[in-house]
């Protein structure tokens, strides 16, 4: 039973781990796994800390503003103090003032016309009077106006209308009725010219048609309030101002302004909308990235490997970042990353991902638009400067340009914002700090990188190629022969994958370790055979191929145990593909047995070259060996020698998985052609010269 379950276990293991070994999968879960360490780096500096208060709390702590806020409720007060101090704006009604002479004028019209009339008594005409008056006025008042004469009567009109209109002119507010009526009462007892009964009636009149006709103007009141409320400015909160000191009661003002900076804790556990932005902000800045990879760059795209360099660079610079962000931003290593980049993978990434850095920090930061300046510019310095570098000194020439560059753009934001001289110094040396430390991280980090992850970069490839190299000391002094066709194949490589664009680097080092595998056996190897005799002789074909084919799983092992690139064991594994030993094949097949021998028992086991460096290498070896053998080479020859023998291996079918091209296969012969012209080139014969006579010649 127990044996049963281990069976049907098996393959559902194999599921998973076949799961587990897509490429897709893979991309995912880098992709997953730096969103969510990005998150836990990053998630609590996308906003400030939150703060829980109510009002009536006493303030924790100094509580400053985030961004430049309006204090709403004090530029309310202010506005409403401001409508109050506007005077009520008030119009004059003149058709008041009108009605009023009329009804004055009608008033003295009836009297004139009764008193004119000669027929009955005064009582008559008072009776009369008063029910054809317009004005509500006393009997006495009646008998007066019949008594007065007639020139009393037109004085005291002319004076009432005058009175009127100077009074209505300036016009009477409704609460200044009352008081206009005493004063109008005071300037007829004042006047001169009238009897005392006149007055007495003029008073009356007056006060009885005397009507308000100042009124208020509403619509005017309140335009002019607004405009007075409009002319008073925001009351502004900068950022970085203090909106409430530690120990402060809070009000509803103050509640109010923390709520608007965002500061405000609203609801306890975990803010879901910052998370979600955050992961939102992560997830399009990534999406760029793989964009930009996935469009022109698909060989990093799918290389998992480089991928998760990448996402390590970029967590570790923001985390490197963020710490050194409290001493100052101007000493965040953006620089580092893009360097890194630039050497491990290629420039132009180099370049985008300074910017998606530099955005995403500048966000954490506080959007300070003088080092997000200092951030892009001078990652993108970096990245051009470190292209193509081949020594470790020249990072560190390229952090002091980094330097250079901060210090020019700290200089000119100083200058333009107008800061002190001191502080755009002070602010310098940290900018050049920043070059410096880049570079020095750049450097300390990269050995790192190159051996964790097998990546092969320029400096590796020059470190590799120095002859105290272990493996290229052993070939020198166990297998010299071996050791100079290794430097010949490498100069005929380099040449060759210089013209067709592959990598020279990689061509010439993987010329130097291609035939380490004969360490093992040197003497096997023509090369190596310094004494006249060859083992060879007296083994058969058979064992004489597995020895010579073996040599290629030799050097394989030894790049093994010495940690060579991946890239170099696949040239060295790769640098005779599946060529046939055709020398020992011939020689089995004028042997016994020859009818019973098998081409394929004679061929290297491959694989064939997978790529130009390889196929390169392979070529460049069989060219080497072949013109070296050759008697009296001439340009002819040569240019024969390598047509065929790279016409042989395409035949073949060796340079099939390759990648090169019948052109490129045509430039390289070129190549090979110029390269050994310069090493069979034709030399004088310099004549003897006799020292003894040329001393008595003296």
């Amino acid at each position: 039973m127990v044996s049963s379950k281990k069976n049907t276990d098996k393959p559902s293991q194999n599921k998973i781990l076949a799961f587990f070994k897509k490429n897709l999968i893979k991309q995912i879960f880098i992709m997953i796994l730096t969103t969510i360490v990005l998150y836990f780096i990053i998630g609590d500096s996308m906003a400030p800390e939150r703060i829980s208060i109510k009002i009536g709390d006493f303030a924790p702590d100094d509580i400053r503003a985030t961004k430049e806020i309006v204090d709403e409720k004090t530029t309310e007060k202010l506005r409403q103090e401001a409508m109050k101090r506007v005077e009520p704006r008030h119009r004059i009604d003149t058709f008041v003032q009108v009605m009023i002479k009329n009804d004055i004028n009608k008033f003295f019209s009836h009297l004139k016309e009764i008193k004119n009339v000669e027929e009955g008594t005064y009582a008559d005409k008072i009776e009369i009077l008063s029910q054809v008056s317009n004005l509500s006025l006393s009997s006495e008042d009646y008998r007066i106006a019949l008594t007065m004469g007639d020139e009393d009567i037109s004085t005291l009109e002319n004076n009432i209308y005058d009175i009127i209109s100077q009074v209505m002119n300036i016009g009477i507010k409704e609460e200044e009725l009352e008081y206009e009526k005493q004063n109008i009462t005071r300037n007829f007892e004042e006047l001169e010219h009238l009897p005392a009964n006149a007055k007495i009636l003029g008073i009356s009149i007056i006060n009885k048609v005397l009507k308000p006709n100042r009124f208020l103007d509403v619509e005017t009141t309140l335009e002019k309030r607004k405009e007075a409320a409009d002319q008073i400015e925001p009351v502004i909160i900068k950022e970085g101002q203090i909106i409430v000191e530690k120990k402060q009661l809070v009000d509803d003002r103050i509640y109010s302004l923390v709520k608007k900076t965002g500061l405000l804790k609203e609801i306890e556990g975990p803010d879901y909308k910052l998370i979600a932005g955050t992961i939102i902000i992560i997830l399009l800045l990534e999406g760029i990235i793989i964009t930009y990879l996935f469009l022109f760059d698909k060989k990093v795209f799918y290389d998992t490997k480089l991928l998760l360099v990448l996402a390590i660079i970029i967590l570790s610079t923001i985390a490197i970042s963020k710490g050194i962000h409290r001493i100052s931003g101007y000493l965040m290593p953006i620089s580092f990353a893009t360097m890194l980049i630039s050497i491990l993978i290629n420039p132009k990434l180099a370049i985008l991902v300074n910017v998606v850095i530099s955005v995403l920090i500048s966000a954490v930061t506080g959007n300070d638009i003088n080092i997000m300046s200092i951030l892009i510019i001078g990652g993108t310095v970096g990245a051009f400067a470190i292209t193509n570098t081949y020594q470790r000194y020249n990072i560190l020439l390229t952090g002091l340009l980094v330097s250079l560059v901060n210090i020019f753009i700290i200089t000119s934001f100083g200058l333009l914002n107008g800061t002190e001289f001191r502080d755009i110094l002070f602010t310098c040396v940290y900018g050049a700090i920043n070059g410096l430390f880049s570079s020095v991280l750049t450097i300390g980090s990269l050995p790192l990188w190159e051996s964790l992850f097998g990546i092969l970069t320029p400096l590796k490839l020059l470190e590799l190629s120095n002859p105290n190299q272990p493996l290229l000391k052993r070939l020198l002094l166990e297998t010299p022969g071996t050791y100079h066709h290794s430097i010949m194949v490498g100069n005929l490589s380099e040449a060759a994958a210089e013209a067709v664009e592959g990598n020279p680097l990689i061509a010439r080092v993987g010329a130097y370790y291609h035939d380490v595998g004969k360490l093992k056996r040197p003497f096997f190897f023509k090369e190596n055979q310094f004494n006249g005799e060859n083992p060879h002789d007296k083994i058969n074909p058979s064992l004489s191929t597995l020895i010579i084919t073996n040599h290629t799983k030799d050097g394989e092992e030894l790049a093994q145990k010495h940690k060579l690139p991946t890239t170099i064991k696949d040239i060295i594994k790769q640098h005779h593909g599946e060529t046939l030993v055709a020398y020992f094949y011939h020689k089995a097949l004028s042997g016994e047995n020859g009818n019973n021998i098998k081409a394929e028992n004679f061929r290297y086991n491959g694989p064939k070259p997978q790529t130009k460096e390889a196929a390169i290498v392979m070529l460049a070896d069989s060219v080497e060996a072949a013109s070296r053998a050759m008697p009296d080479p001439t340009k002819g020859k040569i240019e024969g020698l390598v047509r065929q023998i790279l016409k042989d291996k395409l035949n073949d079918g060796q340079l099939d998985e390759c990648g090169l091209t019948l052109k490129d296969l045509n430039t390289i012969a070129n190549s090979f052609v110029k390269v050994l012209l310069g090493i069979f080139h034709e030399r004088i014969e310099y004549p003897r010269l006799d020292l003894a006579e040329l001393k008595g010649d003296k």
